[in-house]
């Protein structure tokens, strides 16, 4: 069911309109077949760059607020899951350039990547530093002109596809004042890769350990001032977590929308099974979780559009709409009875993706003790 949208200006209205022409033309026909075979779509995703969607919130792409970029993001999360994450995580990638880099940096590589040419990894997660990013222990040591990074970065989306890594490395022991932030590209020697992850579901994308065995990047590689990754890795996740709230939102609306037709065309009991309060309140309540994580994230957008405090906005929208998304899938299944349960019906696969989300970008658990600390602050 198409959303109905308060845009901010003509040239939002027609990027929507772009994005659901492309998902329902390009990306919907492919995807239950392509994340059955775990075929990650790249030639769909520089279609979205080509056609200037990757590249939505920065002046070298549309130069668009944040809140049309994400409801962007929510209309191809509505189609495919995958490849809406597949924005996020290439937008979260380019963040750190756009924002920290130099004029000459950006002039050299944000154009491909806004453009699609070039598809982006983000790399702060490692195997005993997930929640506590500060912990991370891959080094980067200068070596003339040039550092020389060796670890191994996990729970990599994009990894073994991507032309670019955006790693977070440590190049001193002070804490997470010790951590600064390069730009690897793919074909460095020492790069590489581990296993495709076994996941419980988005099998179309990619995730895998990044390996860094003395990879070698030239020093106008770093992004940044030594010592200055942490804090760019913080606030790029602060962006990182309302893409996450929009692709849960888009699954969301995905579930509700699957549940309510097949509602309407079963029947029980000589009419259809929406017309019994016990579904019908279902719906309703899957209803108010959808609008709820949609308004949540773009009040949060908002904010950051405004270039006001967003953090707490931010983890709460990543909350409210990843476990309202796990909320609506596993009822989208009950609506469905016995049909929900099998794969011959989307919201199975739904069910599955909507889980990962509360927990990348930060688990929920953590958004949590942001929000608690930031009420703290407030005293």
């Amino acid at each position: 069911m198409p959303v109905d949208r308060l845009l901010p200006s003509r040239e939002a209205h027609d990027l929507i309109a772009l994005a659901r022409h492309i998902a329902d033309a390009e990306l919907a026909p492919r995807a239950d077949a392509a994340e059955a075979a775990g075929e990650y779509p790249r030639d769909l995703v520089r279609l979205l760059g080509r056609s200037g969607l990757l590249g939505l919130p920065y002046e070298e792409g549309r130069n668009q607020p944040y809140e049309v970029y994400l409801q962007v993001i929510e209309e191809v999360a509505a189609r495919w899951t995958t490849v809406a994450l597949s924005m996020s995580v290439h937008t979260l990638s380019c963040w750190p350039l756009a924002v920290f880099g130099t004029p000459a940096q950006r002039e050299r590589w944000l154009p491909d990547m806004v453009g699609g040419e070039l598809l982006g990894a983000y790399c702060l997660s490692e195997a005993h530093a997930g929640s506590d990013a500060a912990a991370l222990s891959t080094r980067a040591v200068r070596a003339g002109d040039e550092y020389v990074l060796t670890g191994a970065k996990a729970w990599i989306t994009h990894a073994g596809v991507a032309d670019f890594y955006t790693v977070m490395a440590r190049t001193s022991d002070d804490g997470p004042h010790g951590i600064s932030c390069f730009l690897v590209p793919a074909d460095a020697p020492g790069l590489s890769f581990g296993a495709l992850e076994r996941k419980m579901g988005m099998w179309a994308s990619p995730t895998r350990v990044v390996n860094l065995d003395g990879v070698r990047v030239p020093a106008d590689r770093r992004i940044g001032a030594e010592g200055e990754g942490f804090t760019i890795a913080l606030a790029a996740l602060d962006s990182g977590r309302l893409g996450i709230s929009a692709c849960a939102t888009g699954l969301a609306q995905s579930a509700l929308d699957a549940a309510t037709s097949y509602a309407k065309q079963h029947e029980q009991f000589g009419k259809p099974i929406i017309d019994h309060q016990g579904v019908g309140f279902l719906l309703a309540d899957m209803t108010a979780a959808v609008d709820s994580a949609r308004a949540t994230y773009l009040a949060a957008a908002r904010l950051r559009d405004a270039r006001l405090n967003y953090t707490r906005a931010a983890s709460v929208a990543k909350l409210v709409a990843t476990d309202n998304a796990m909320r609506v899938t596993t009822d989208a299944i009950q609506v469905l009875g016995t049909a929900g349960y099998t794969r011959d019906f989307p919201v199975e696969r739904y069910f599955r993706e909507a889980k990962v989300m509360q927990i990348f970008e930060g688990t929920n658990q953590i958004q949590r003790l942001v929000i608690a600390r930031q009420l703290a602050r407030s005293r």
